[in-house]
């Protein structure tokens, strides 16, 4: 019996593992998207989306039933209800490379990014995918130096965000009014999902140390 329980907890980690590569891919290809205005890519990653919105019902389906039929404890009760919680992160973090596909396809056949704004969400788009893999690496490694890793990159991404702002912000700002609320709705779509990578870490810190971690906790809320 023992058995079948430490091989579902496995199932479980595997299935966030799989969510955490989708979303990095999701988000590779929400940007090549967004970058080219290609309404193809866009719609494949608009489609993809309902992959990982069914791994996460199946995961936390699978979650629940452990919970009523095997009574666990301690160390596998923390994984068990960390995994339902992680799952609903790297779900909207699939959620908001979606926002940022469906982005494209509004403004098609123009670029929704004005040129002034282009390097800056590329480089945001760019350490999102890098936190992405980060976390995929973490929930295989348990390895809590990426942890750090993830909050660093993070970290960047806020900066980033807030100077997108300082530019909208700027008397010379000319862009239009659709211009503008696109900018910063892809500002805020690309800094959430550097968040969910955090609160990911957050709970891979507590899963590892049983102690949440407070650094983590101020970077990662959600």
């Amino acid at each position: 019996m023992r058995e079948v329980f430490q091989a579902e907890l496995k199932s479980i980690g595997d299935e966030l593992i799989q969510m955490s590569k989708l979303v990095a891919e999701a988000m590779e290809r929400a940007y090549a998207s967004f970058e080219a205005a290609d309404t193809d890519i866009a719609q494949e990653v608009i489609a993809a989306d309902q992959k990982i919105d069914y791994l996460q019902t199946s995961l936390d389906e699978r979650a629940i039933d452990i919970l009523a039929l095997q009574g666990p404890v301690a160390s596998d009760l923390r994984m068990i209800v960390g995994s339902l919680r992680m799952s609903a992160s790297l779900e909207r973090m699939g959620d908001l490379a979606r926002h940022i596909a469906q982005l494209t396809r509004l403004r098609f056949p123009n670029n929704v990014a004005p040129q002034r704004l282009a390097e800056t969400f590329k480089e945001m788009a760019s350490l999102d995918v890098q936190i992405a893999q980060k976390v995929t690496e973490l929930l295989e490694s348990r390895d809590l130096n990426i942890a750090s890793e993830i909050i660093g990159l993070n970290n960047r991404v806020d900066e980033l965000h807030a100077s997108v702002f300082k530019v909208v912000a700027d008397p010379d700002w000319n862009e239009s009014a659709p211009a503008t609320a696109d900018s910063t709705l892809t500002s805020r779509y690309l800094e959430r999902y550097a968040d969910h990578g955090v609160s990911v870490a957050r709970k891979v810190t507590y899963l590892v140390t049983g102690e949440w971690d407070p650094e983590i906790g101020v970077r990662g809320q959600l």
